[in-house]
């Protein structure tokens, strides 16, 4: 199948996204088009997500626009690349897969000696049965990527090359925007929750399209709930596209309070959680509590300079409270990188629990408050107001019982409700509704 056009939707593919086989045939679907960091690839993908989110923005950033201490680059696109054997045989095929182009690659025509083209060569010796993914994003160049073995069995003195590319200083940097406004009174929102994705790599599955189809049902899924937070859910090319929307909007980073980047989120591994720069973050503590809460097997991993977009969002001149939220990091699991990570290398169901994760991440956001005890002196008769078992004695209703009197007794006007499910080891979501049951009655408000 040809990487430049989009396949047509599964006539059975709903337009809500809730299931882990839904979102495993989104991927598949996108799964085709050679994406880059501009180019018709973005802009195809992004058309197909409209289709899930009807109010996506769509912006385009003119090449060479300064964006902080970077330029857009001009855009690339790509029509088709091979290299051809004495016999006219495409020995390396574009067409076959995407991933077999260096990223970027300028346009090229000739032929080329076996040891010229060598030079042009990427392959993995170590893995030899797949293609690596190689960019040049910045600097120019060309090559093919190539398996191991397909490298070694080049043999002809002389080869056939073309690249069928166009580099335009006057194009423009794709990037998509949704902004889910707070569902309350203006006096009441509690600022933006970022959301942010990347839609840059060709005919990877795990990176990045299932943080991708993660984020369009997580859109799908806040627009029908009531919203304390606006969330702005921004799906752009890695590293120009995060610092691109930065540069482009200083009042909307200012309204946020806290932020994820989701990405790696349907192979196998567990649940990874890299803490924002600040490490303590609200955004921090709420994952960390969603992780808990759902027993899922987890590791929560400290600031490192290095990685997805959550290091443009925390650098010095921002510090957003945004962290990474993936399975298996990158670089760490074999077929990173390579062709290896296709479709069947995702699983419905790891998707379905990292939907269900974030879902649970974001309802932490919102009912995360600090409370008042409006009794504070002694412990308030819970009986009379309907809240306490009527026979004592028993252990019936114990933890209910139990996060009521937590709640009361850390409800000071200083521990947040996520504070206070830290501290009690009991369910963040029973601490809220018993905090919402003591807020009914006089017993409490919120700060």
């Amino acid at each position: 199948m040809p990487h430049l056009t989009t396949p047509e939707a599964p006539a059975a593919l709903s337009a809500s996204l809730q299931t882990g086989a839904q979102l495993h045939a989104l991927l598949e679907r996108l799964f085709p088009i050679c994406r880059s960091i501009t180019g018709d690839g973005v802009r195809q993908t992004l058309a197909v997500v409209q289709e899930y989110l009807p109010d996506l923005q769509v912006h385009e950033v003119p090449s060479g626009t300064p964006v902080l201490d970077w330029t857009v680059p001009a855009e690339w696109n790509i029509r088709d690349a091979w290299v051809k054997n004495a016999a006219g045989e495409r020995v390396i095929d574009f067409q076959q897969h995407s991933l077999h182009v260096l990223g970027y690659s300028t346009p090229v025509r000739g032929w080329f000696s076996r040891q010229e083209l060598e030079q042009h060569l990427f392959s993995l010796p170590e893995q030899p049965t797949l293609i690596p993914y190689r960019t040049s994003y910045y600097q120019p160049g060309w090559g093919f990527c190539l398996s191991h073995e397909a490298r070694l069995a080049l043999s002809d003195e002389y080869y056939e090359v073309c690249i069928d590319s166009t580099l335009d200083e006057h194009g423009s940097l794709t990037y998509g925007e949704l902004v889910l406004p707070a569902t309350v009174a203006r006096e009441e929102a509690a600022g933006e929750v970022l959301l942010s994705c990347h839609c840059c790599h060709p005919s990877l599955a795990n990176d990045n399209l299932s943080g991708l189809v993660v984020a369009v049902a997580l859109a799908g899924y806040l627009a029908r709930q009531p919203r304390r937070y606006a969330y702005r859910f921004v799906f752009g090319p890695g590293t120009i596209g995060s610092i691109t929307w930065l540069a482009r909007n200083p009042e909307a980073v200012a309204r946020i309070r806290h932020g994820l980047v989701l990405t790696l989120l349907g192979g196998p591994g567990d649940f990874t959680y890299k803490q924002s720069r600040r490490g303590t973050a609200a955004t921090d503590q709420a994952v960390a509590l969603a992780l808990r809460d759902r027993a899922a097997a987890h590791h929560i991993r400290p600031w490192l300079p290095y990685g997805y977009d959550e290091r443009q969002y925390c650098s010095p001149g921002f510090n957003l409270p945004v962290g990474c939220l993936s399975r298996t990091p990158f670089g760490e699991f074999a077929e990173y990188h390579t062709s290896a990570d296709n479709p069947s290398f995702v699983r419905p169901g790891q998707l379905q629990q990292a939907l269900e994760l974030v879902q649970q991440i974001c309802r932490v956001f919102e009912h995360n408050r600090t409370y008042r005890n409006l009794r504070p002196y002694g412990e308030p008769q819970l009986g009379r107001r309907g809240l306490y078992k009527g026979v004592g004695g028993g252990s019936e209703g114990q933890q209910w019982q139990m996060a009521l009197l937590w709640v009361l007794s850390l409800s000071d006007g200083e521990h947040s409700l996520p504070a206070v499910a830290e501290q009690s080891g009991l369910p963040f979501e029973l601490l809220h509704r018993a905090a919402q049951s003591l807020a009914a009655t006089d017993l409490l408000e919120p700060v």
